[in-house]
Parts: structure tokens; C-alpha cells; sequence
């Protein structure tokens, strides 16, 4: 497969990195990333717009695919009830939460932005939109790459005719991909994973999880990778727009310290570990359906870090998170193929 991009590397789309690293890994060769669930149509266009301004590399934008629950009363007041002691601690009035959804998924207005923009790439989380959505976006001409956690959602994606799939490990940092199972213990680990997708689909297969230098990208084309998604080591990089509770955890994080936890928006997603999961989780069957917990955490998380604690905050990480290194994200770019080259020994990339 060959990527738009000068290199086989993509930046994983991360919620709340927005064009400025998206920028120096393009301008760098590599394939930059922004993630658009959080953000207004109006926003993805801005967005874009700076992308654009920025660098006339292609670039890739990610959206999600989920179905939108309905608000589930019950549930809702089991969660508040949970939430209710720590609202308390901080001084924040329960009864003024906004109610609804914090992520939204891939719809006709954002397809109309799409149209409109034409980016290049095209990536979605847990599986795909419906058909006509599909279609719209085929139109395009966008090259457009799904993330598969199990082969049987790889030949599902291979199937309705994705370009690429995104082999996604277990030890990837955020929401899983899954789409096909709910059973976070049945996700392999990348290099277990990756090997058994490429034997089963003829498409090209990025590789997700637990990258973070040139070593493991060499190991993921030694599997049959034809590019990798690299998302965690670009944390502590200036552009990836990090808060400072988030970059100091970083600093001090260890491979044992990230687990998959349901408490931040209702969906597992590995992060480092906090209060709020080492005292509810890190999985809580009371959590709301995705992505309707976010509504009463989100003002938690706000609270607590303009305190200066990190107790409740979202800290999306993988499990190679000490390896992230703060570097500029462009030369980190050209970093990572450059030991990738030197650790392949003659292995042809």
C-alpha cells in the first residue's frame, strides 16, 4: 500500500490535538491526524482550513461510527448517585450537569463538510457509517481506513470495501475500536493480532498499539504491516496541545500504570490510571451507554484540575506511554523512520 504520504506513518487521531500536529507530522512525511468527534461541523471546517493553511501535505481526519443512545433515566440517576459524593468534595452543584452525549458520530452535516473539503484520508472508529454515508464519502475520492480489533471485524471492513484496515492491539491508549464484540478480554495484543489480519484480508493493514520508536515500527512491517499508527509517543510533543497534569503524568508514567476503564465516557479507553478509576473501575457497570457518561464527568474533570488535581482527569494514554518523548512532532517524525531503517538490518520497508 502506498499512503498519500511521503512516509508509511500515521499520527493517530487524538481528541484534543487539533491542526498544529497535524500539520508538523504532514510537513514532516508522515500522515497527520485530526480526531473530529468532538468537534462542530463548523470546527471541522475551521480545522481544515488551518490544516491547509499549514501544510498542502495530505493529511487524514477521523470520525466516529457509534449508533447514539437513548437517554436511559434510570441509568442516569444510578450514575449521578455514583458521582454525587465527588460533585460534594469539589463544591459543583449535581443538579446543573448538562444531560447528552460529548461525542458525536459521523452524520450527514459532517458528510456535507466532507464533500465540500475534500480531505484526502478518511479514518472511522468502531466500524463504519451506514452504506449512503459511504458512498458519499467514496465519492470523494478520499482513501478512507477503518480500525479493526479482531479479524473478524478486519474481513467485515474488508468486506464493504475500506482501503486500508487499522489493526488496532490491545495496548493501543484510548477508545477501543471495537465494533463486532463488546468483550474487551477477547482483543489481542498487536503483534499477536497483526499477523493473524494480514493472513486473512488482501487490503493493506496499518498497525496500532504500543508503537513508539523505531523498533517497533520495525517489528510491525517484520509482521506484515504495510504502515503503522503511531499516537501515544506524540503526547509530550508541543504541538499535541496537552494540558500540564496530562504531561506530567506522562512523564511519570510506567508500563503498568494505564488500564481500559468505561468511567469517561461509557466505552473502554486505555488512559493512566487516576483516583476516579482506582476508586470505581477501572470498569463500572453503572456507567452510562457511550458517550453519555461524559456529561457529568466532564465538569468534574474541569473542577478538580483548575484545583491543580489530576483526579478526574482524562488521560488517554497506551501502554508504551514512557517511551513518548518531547521532541518537536515534525523532527519526531523523521525520527522514528530513521531508526526504523537502522533497526530493520536490511529488511525491505
Amino acid at each position: 500500500m502506498t499512503l498519500p504520504s511521503r512516509l508509511p506513518l500515521v499520527q493517530a487521531p487524538m481528541v484534543g490535538s487539533l491542526s498544529p500536529l497535524t500539520i508538523a507530522v504532514s510537513e514532516a512525511g508522515g500522515l497527520g491526524s485530526l480526531a473530529c468527534a468532538a468537534l462542530s461541523p463548523a470546527q471541522l471546517r475551521e480545522q481544515i482550513a488551518s490544516i491547509r493553511a499549514g501544510t498542502s501535505a495530505p493529511f487524514n481526519v477521523n470520525f466516529f461510527c457509534h449508533t447514539p443512545p437513548s437517554l436511559d433515566e434510570g441509568a442516569e440517576a444510578k450514575w449521578h448517585e455514583l458521582l454525587a459524593p465527588y460533585y460534594r468534595e469539589i463544591g459543583l452543584d449535581l443538579s446543573a450537569v448538562r444531560r447528552g452525549p460529548g461525542r458525536a458520530p459521523f452524520d450527514e452535516v459532517m458528510c456535507d463538510v466532507i464533500e465540500e473539503t475534500r480531505p484526502p484520508v478518511i479514518s472511522f472508529h468502531f466500524g463504519l457509517p451506514d452504506e449512503d454515508l459511504l458512498a458519499r464519502v467514496r465519492n470523494t475520492g478520499a482513501m478512507i481506513l477503518s480500525s479493526a480489533t479482531t479479524v473478524e471485524e478486519a474481513r467485515w471492513l474488508a468486506d464493504r470495501g475500506v482501503d486500508a484496515i487499522i489493526a488496532q492491539g490491545a495496548e493501543a491508549g484510548g477508545h477501543r475500536g471495537m465494533f463486532l464484540t463488546s468483550d474487551i478480554n477477547a482483543q489481542p495484543g498487536l503483534f499477536a493480532l497483526l499477523p493473524q489480519i494480514v493472513d486473512a484480508v488482501s487490503v493493506p493493514v496499518i498497525a496500532s498499539g504500543g508503537i513508539a520508536d523505531g523498533r517497533g515500527i520495525a517489528a510491525a512491517f517484520a509482521l506484515g504491516a504495510s504502515a503503522v499508527q503511531i499516537g501515544t509517543a506524540y503526547l509530550l510533543t508541543p504541538q499535541a496541545g496537552r494540558s500540564g497534569i496530562h504531561r506530567a503524568a506522562l512523564r511519570a508514567a510506567r508500563d503498568d500504570m494505564t488500564r481500559l476503564t468505561n468511567l469517561y465516557t461509557g466505552r473502554p479507553a486505555r488512559g493512566l490510571m487516576t483516583r476516579f478509576m482506582l476508586e470505581q473501575g477501572p470498569m463500572n457497570a453503572v456507567a452510562p451507554s457511550f458517550p453519555l457518561a461524559t456529561g457529568a464527568v466532564d465538569p468534574l474533570r474541569a473542577a478538580f484540575e483548575q484545583s491543580g488535581y489530576s483526579d478526574f482527569s482524562l488521560l488517554w494514554a497506551g501502554e508504551a506511554a514512557a517511551l513518548a518523548r518531547e521532541d518537536d512532532a515534525g523532527l519526531l517524525t523523521r525520527r522514528f523512520w530513521e531508526e526504523a531503517l537502522k533497526c530493520a538490518s536490511g529488511l525491505q520497508l
